[in-house]
């Protein structure tokens, strides 16, 4: 695993479905994280204890996945210096467009990168590209990878057009 490390807090672990993803991401690119469960509202000593001790304990980046309210990403942006990503996940009467709205909407001197909806993997990837700044070996992963994106697209191109001349 590289030196960066990634510090990843889940409001539930209800969550992990959506963070699954995000795992499996961060495994590709080869960095290693951390998870755990902690609540903006039911553990809050323990939200911003992790957030304070984040930067000692070497992570450089904290993703934080939380539904409904949402707050949990915020509460770590106040906490700490470290960049951290929002994930809002779905769930509740609004289908996490509440969620959503209570990671993007940060005052000013505390913002959370926000990725869609239960956006487990971008989030990761969001991550990995900011370790990537002064790693170029995780950069050189993170250009292969989007290579290998638009790779797929040209394929699906190419089974489109064949299947497009099947019907003639």
């Amino acid at each position: 695993m590289a030196d960066e490390k990634v510090l990843v807090v889940m409001g539930s672990d209800s969550d992990f479905p959506v963070m699954e993803g995000c795992f499996k991401m961060l495994n590709k690119f080869g960095v290693g994280f951390k998870a755990t469960v902690a609540s903006a509202h039911r553990t809050p000593d323990k939200a911003m204890a992790l957030a304070r001790g984040a930067e000692a304990e070497g992570f450089k980046v904290i993703i934080a996945a939380a539904g409904l309210a949402a707050h949990l990403g915020g509460v770590l942006a106040a906490n700490t210096a470290l960049p951290v990503i929002g994930v809002p996940c779905k769930g509740g009467a609004l289908a996490g467009v509440d969620a959503l709205y209570a990671t993007v909407q940060m005052p000013t001197g505390i913002p959370v990168a926000t990725v869609a909806i239960d956006g487990g993997s971008n989030a990761a990837i969001l991550a990995c590209q900011m370790l990537a700044i002064s790693d170029p070996g995780l950069m050189q992963k993170i250009k292969d990878y989007k290579a290998g994106l638009a790779d797929s697209v040209e394929e699906r191109d190419a089974r489109l057009q064949q299947k497009i001349a099947e019907m003639n």
